[in-house]
């Protein structure tokens, strides 16, 4: 498992967020500044988080984004699966994947299994508020 830029990006912007969520909205603009992040790449993954609940968006001269929930409330493990698809570490294990046909006689599947498990368990306990300065 590699997480992409635009899950980095994402816990970078949702931390940013959080140390910031005494102000009222925070442009898109000071995000990107502060995150050394482009602009045009925080569009995308800005609308993501806020097309699925994860933060507010209002739109014009005054608007921004704020976290929906208190910094706690998020977990790791929640913010990279919306980002990144899957956590999965081998194919055969990601959600909807075709049935292996070797499944049965696969040496290997436990493994992979209690390392997918290992990683969604530890990313699901810790929170944005785990990151924070």
């Amino acid at each position: 498992m590699i997480v992409s830029t635009r899950g980095r990006y994402a816990l970078r912007v949702m931390i940013d967020l959080a140390e910031h969520s005494n102000e009222n909205f925070i442009p898109l603009k000071a995000i990107a500044e502060r995150q050394n992040i482009s602009q045009k790449y925080m569009e995308s993954i800005m609308t993501l988080l806020s097309k699925n609940g994860f933060v507010q968006a209002v739109h014009g001269k005054s608007g921004g984004y704020k976290l929906n929930r208190a910094p706690a409330d998020y977990k790791i493990g929640e913010i990279l699966r919306l980002t990144e698809g899957t956590l999965a570490p081998v194919a055969c294990l990601e959600a909807g994947a075709e049935p292996c046909a070797i499944k049965d006689q696969c040496r290997t599947i436990g493994m992979w299994s209690k390392l997918d498990s290992l990683i969604n368990d530890y990313l699901d306990s810790v929170s944005i508020q785990d990151l924070m300065k």
